[in-house]
């Protein structure tokens, strides 16, 4: 077995070597994924970072484990992680496998320069039961555009060979022991355990042999010690070196092949999609209608004013122009200056391109002597805000070089509480029914009998809105296929079981999601009201009522929320259990700008607990939300039972992403590793919050680069 000397003699030559070369990373080939799914060579990491925003699912295996990972690349020096892992008979009793969950947080704290590697520091599997758990610093530098060399010491897995006494210890001794096991029920951050125990140093080198191939070799610090104790048959260790290659298989796929441990063989495969990016090159749907310079002698011509059946072709014709280009207008008040708009965008999630739209049709439609335009989103029949633009504004701007943001600095964004008057409302708006019938799919993971469950149907909607703000709802599932059903895990709880059967629900072919009645409102400036009954999820039923204060210039909004609900049968369609309670929060939201927004929800749950939910996501433009959060209650972690407490990663992806033209439509999916009964919150549909604060200036200005569009 190399020592530590031999381990010296292998990584720091290769670091030292890069001080005489000119390479820095701008410069270098690209990053890779190792058997773990962050950056690295093949099981070790390396310093480099992915691209800004980018999020990588792999998967790999071997005999020995299997593991899914995914990565976000939080920040440009940031990065999250969230593995599944699966060790190969790794329950000595009974011979069954053991799944693991685990997340891992790295920081870039150095960028590479022309003679300075690059430096990370990393802990992997800080969360869980640390059956991954490690912690490293590592360091990476390009010799040529081609050859990289990494050199790096870990703590944990990555001291499980070749282990010297923990250089910190001259800090404080208690750096040298590393306490053993998991602290309750696992899920819980092991502070004590980092950076403690023995140290070992590990490296290796890749060559990017072609622009598809990539050529590996490491020496790992990683024993593999509870994989090999499942089996020698599995995996035996034999030398610490590995070796491997990446091949690229398209624009944003990679597999990996790697020879571990001198004895077995892994492959891996890695997606990898950048959601600051368009995944269909050229797409963009129809181009906009040029903006109609006015003749300057019609516009002072007021005539038109006096007439009603002039005011109603104008209504009707800009009604029909905008519907040509997906936004409905409901409402047009036009008078001799102004013409006020109000109008239902379902098509276009960059809401400052629908703005643009509407203004360039005002511009075709509108007669000369109209100079500003006032244009009202409506949501959920509520007014969001006001957009005000003058005509001759978007005359003058319209071919400038910067034209976005000089408009964006002229126009306006204001409050609007006011509903449209009866007399100014386009024909044909309401009552209005809307329903659809598709496909959906339902997934539960991380069930030890079957990690992954999934059912397939059919999925009937429909929404009546009987006048503006009063609209009827429902949700019908019906699987045809699926495994879901066949869940009959058992959790014991002292909690009330407020979400722990969820398997029970699943067992009915057809399912009722939702069944209300919803009022949306505006009781005064900045404020926006909500009361929703009726069948709220599919677990509960009972009424929910929500107030939200958010002005429109404001990054930051407060909320109020209130429900009362009965727990719903589980095979029983309209049933009810005796289940009832009464919950609310508090919440406060709030944009740090660069596509970064906080919430915090405190209050009591479903199961009779208090406390609080912090969340956090990163937005996109585009429509593209990657988050995640974690609710700490009264409840103690050991009672609340495995995972300690409420957490999960969520998503959403616009469909435009993948279709390259503007749809409306996103994909919302929570990744949550344990559904435990402390911390549930009852899943109301429509909540205020995210229905108008993209129609407002902070996050009208984030798309308002589409304006022109």
């Amino acid at each position: 077995m190399p020592t530590t000397k031999s381990i010296l003699n292998f990584v720091v030559p290769g670091l030292c070597a890069g001080l005489a070369g000119a390479v820095t990373a701008q410069d270098a080939g690209h990053y890779s994924y190792n058997n773990f799914g962050v950056p690295g060579l093949i099981d070790t990491p390396t310093a480099e970072s992915a691209d800004d925003a980018e999020l990588a699912t792999s998967f790999s295996y071997s005999p020995a484990f299997t593991r899914a990972t995914m990565t976000f690349q939080i920040t440009p020096r940031l990065s999250g992680s969230f593995r599944y892992g699966r060790i190969s008979r790794n329950n000595i009793t009974t011979g069954a496998p053991t799944f693991d969950r685990s997340f891992d947080l790295r920081y870039r704290l150095l960028d590479e320069g022309r003679y300075r590697p690059a430096v990370s520091i990393g802990l992997q599997d800080f969360i869980g039961t640390g059956l991954y758990a490690a912690e490293y610093v590592t360091a990476t530098k390009h010799l040529t555009p081609r050859l990289t060399v990494t050199g790096g010491i870990g703590w944990g897995r990555l001291a499980s060979r070749g282990g010297f006494s923990n250089p910190l210890g001259g800090i404080d001794k208690r750096f040298n022991t590393r306490p053993g096991g998991f602290t309750g029920r696992g899920g819980q951050a092991e502070f004590g355990k980092w950076f403690r125990g023995d140290a070992a140093l590990f490296g290796g080198v890749s060559f990017r042999a072609t622009d598809r191939l990539t050529l590996k070799a490491e020496y790992s610090s990683d024993a593999y010690t509870f994989e090999s104790a499942a089996g020698r048959d599995l995996i035996n260790p034999r030398t610490p070196i590995n070796v491997g290659l990446n091949y690229s298989i398209g624009r944003s796929s990679t597999l990996q092949l790697a020879y571990l441990q001198g004895d077995t063989i892994s492959a891996g495969l890695t997606f990898a999609i950048n959601p600051r990016n368009g995944a269909v090159y050229g797409g963009g749907g129809s181009a906009p209608i040029p903006v109609k310079v006015r003749d300057r002698k019609s516009a002072v011509a007021l005539g038109w004013t006096q007439n009603d059946s002039v005011k109603t072709a104008l209504r009707q014709g800009l009604a029909t122009a905008l519907a040509a280009d997906g936004i409905q207008v409901e409402a047009a008040q036009l008078e001799g200056r102004q013409a006020t708009v109000y109008i239902r965008n379902e098509k276009y999630i960059a809401r400052a391109e629908a703005i643009g739209r509407t203004a360039r049709i005002m511009s075709q439609a509108a007669p000369a002597s109209i100079e500003t335009f006032r244009i009202v989103p409506m949501v959920s029949g509520m007014p969001a805000s006001a957009v005000v633009i003058n005509r001759s504004d978007l005359e003058q701007l319209e071919h400038d070089p910067d034209a976005a943001w000089r408009m964006f600095a002229r126009a306006g964004v204001v409050d609007q509480v006011a509903k449209p008057a009866p007399g100014d409302v386009v024909d044909a708006q309401y009552p209005r029914f809307i329903w659809s019938l598709g496909p959906y799919m339902k997934a539960s993971y991380f069930d030890p009998d079957s990690p992954v469950r999934a059912d397939l149907g059919a999925r009937l909607k429909a929404q009546y809105h009987i006048r503006p703000g009063f609209i009827l709802s429902g949700e019908v599932d019906h699987r045809l296929v699926g495994n879901r059903q066949t869940s009959n895990r058992f959790t014991p709880s002292v909690l009330p079981r407020v979400r722990s059967d969820g398997n029970l629900y699943a067992k009915q072919a057809t399912a009722l999601n939702h069944l209300t009645a919803a009022s949306y409102f505006r009781p005064g400036k900045n404020l926006y009201g909500r009361v929703t009954a009726g069948y709220l999820e599919r677990m509960y039923a009972g009424v929910s009522g929500e107030l939200l204060w958010k002005p429109v210039d404001s990054r930051f909004a407060l909320g109020a929320e209130v429900n009362y609900v009965q727990q719903r049968s589980f095979n029983d369609m309209f049933g009810l259990q005796n289940y009832k309670i009464a919950t609310g929060h508090v919440s406060a939201y709030y944009n740090f700008g660069n596509g970064f927004h906080g919430q915090i929800d405190a209050g009591r749950y479903l199961a009779g607990d208090y406390g609080a939910t912090f969340s956090l996501d990163r937005e996109f433009a585009n429509g593209w939300k990657i988050g995640g959060y974690a609710t700490f209650t009264d409840v103690s972690f050991n009672d609340f039972g495995e995972g300690s407490f409420d957490k999960g990663i969520r998503f959403e992806v616009p469909l435009d992403h993948f279709l390259g033209r503007p749809t409306g439509k996103t994909y919302k999916s929570t990744l949550q590793p344990i559904a435990g009964n402390g911390g549930a919150r009852l899943n109301v549909d429509g909540r205020i919050y995210d229905k108008i604060r993209s129609y407002h200036e902070p996050d009208l200005k984030k798309s308002w680069g589409r304006f022109w569009r």
